[in-house]
């Protein structure tokens, strides 16, 4: 089971959006999901209830930190992937999730305010590294990025990020019309209509991409996954006695 995690301490990121293109594209795979929507706004739950999906895909809401380490056991051994939807905030459910997942996504709009708010994140994984020994595996993912060009803001955040020797993930996330359906409709990219929305070929080859690349990020050159590192005393040797969360 491979956790990945969601944060940026700046809303309006594209943070909710791109975690729901990496559950539904692991979906459509044929792999089981869970998305723990630990966003107060609660957009991927209510996607989740009134959406369409191919059954692999599940959202469990109202996931706060007495209850993560909890959720995570009684998943194991049912998904394949867990996403994780964080809060915009730098908080202890935040530190928590980031100790807990495999890799920690950044998402960043080509901004420098969202920058800035990746910053915030980045510095809570280098406390985690240091009061924790361990490295934090993460990345920035660059979203909403002009298809045709790129902006001067753009320009600034990928420098900003090189100043910092921050990684990126290989694949932006293009600003597509498909991707803002998803949450209007309730549907997966391969739900849409093509005759309806424009360029949706271009948006799942795009969404393809993005999890290609966070398979390679989670365990490169084919190794194990590296697992988080709360991840031994918090969740992976413990016996699990309670019922499972999902249908199986």
């Amino acid at each position: 089971m491979a956790i990945v995690s969601l944060a940026n301490a700046k809303g309006g990121a594209g943070k909710t959006t791109a975690a729901l293109l990496l559950a539904c594209e692991f979906a459509r795979r044929g792999d089981r999901v869970a998305v723990l929507d630990c966003d107060p706004l609660a957009c991927m739950t209510d996607w989740f209830r009134h959406g369409r999906n191919d059954g692999n895909l599940f959202v469990l809401s109202g996931v706060a930190t007495t209850t993560l380490s909890d959720h995570l056991r009684r998943l194991r051994g049912q998904v394949e992937h867990v996403i994780i939807d964080l809060s915009g905030a730098a908080d202890v459910l935040v530190a928590l999730a980031i100790g807990l997942s495999d890799l920690t996504l950044i998402p960043v709009q080509g901004c420098v305010m969202d920058a800035r708010g990746a910053i915030q994140v980045l510095d809570l994984i280098r406390h985690i590294e240091n009061n924790a020994r361990a490295n934090i595996n993460h990345a920035v993912l660059l979203t909403r990025v002009n298809p045709i060009v790129t902006t001067r803001a753009m320009r600034r955040v990928k420098l900003l990020l090189s100043e910092n020797r921050i990684r990126l993930v290989d694949t932006p996330l293009v600003e597509r019309t498909a991707f803002r359906e998803l949450f209007e409709r309730g549907d997966t990219l391969s739900s849409l209509d093509p005759a309806k929305v424009s360029n949706l070929a271009k948006a799942q080859a795009n969404a393809q991409a993005f999890a290609n690349d966070v398979l390679t990020l989670l365990s490169p050159t084919g190794e194990a996954v590296r697992h988080g590192p709360f991840s031994s005393m918090c969740y992976r040797s413990q016996h699990v006695s309670e019922p499972a969360v999902l249908p199986v």
